[in-house]
């Protein structure tokens, strides 16, 4: 009974995590975390003229690194991030899975992934699950898009290749990137993430 009683809340824990909605903004905006290259950066730090796009990422999830069966988003990353560039748009990569520190994303393996990947964005450690938490991130990865007032825009995710059902491909982050870049409002505003859990760690009520 008392492990099921910890179960049970430790599993309403993880429901109770709030979801960023659409015009809503983006909290931890000044919290700094450390890069792959040891700078401290924060959301307000990171965003420029025309926003800011956060990907909650890792060095080993199936559906960023790739698989026989999906060839991965993070070999998009670049582009995205080049485009947001472009136009004036900042971009980041943030590693919440606390639950796997001590194995494939550690920071020293963050390095070495964001090294083997020549990542040309900020690739930050996300200490204690605490930003995915504040924006109630589900998926490696999970994209939020912050306009220039960090206000939501866009989010869920990069495209959906992932649905082998579909008609046609539609490139959600891309298109949402050209539309604030020209000033126009975005068509798909809100999609569903798909990708690996976050790996979080909770820690059981003393009973």
């Amino acid at each position: 009974m008392k492990t099921l009683f910890s179960i049970g809340i430790i599993l309403l824990t993880l429901n109770t995590w709030a979801q960023l909605r659409i015009n809503d903004k983006a909290p931890m905006q000044n919290v700094e975390m450390k890069s792959v290259n040891g700078t401290l950066y924060s959301i307000s730090s990171l965003k420029k003229d025309k926003g800011l796009i956060v990907i909650f990422s890792c060095n080993s999830c199936p559906f960023v690194v790739g698989s026989d069966d999906f060839p991965g988003w993070e070999m998009q990353y670049d582009s995205l991030n080049n485009e947001a560039l472009a136009n004036n748009i900042g971009f980041v990569l943030v590693n919440s899975n606390e639950g796997k520190r001590a194995q494939a994303d550690s920071y020293e393996e963050m390095i070495k992934h964001a090294k083997e990947e020549n990542y040309t964005m900020p690739y930050v450690l996300d200490e204690q699950v605490a930003l995915a938490n504040a924006f109630g991130a589900k998926t490696t990865p999970h994209v939020y898009f912050f306009d220039q007032n960090l206000t939501l825009i866009y989010t869920g995710s990069i495209d959906n290749s992932w649905d082998k059902g579909r008609k046609s491909d539609q490139a959600y982050l891309f298109n949402a990137i050209k539309a604030q870049g020209k000033g126009k409002k975005i068509k798909t505003t809100t999609t569903e993430p798909k990708g690996c859990g976050i790996k979080r760690v909770v820690t059981p009520p003393k009973n």
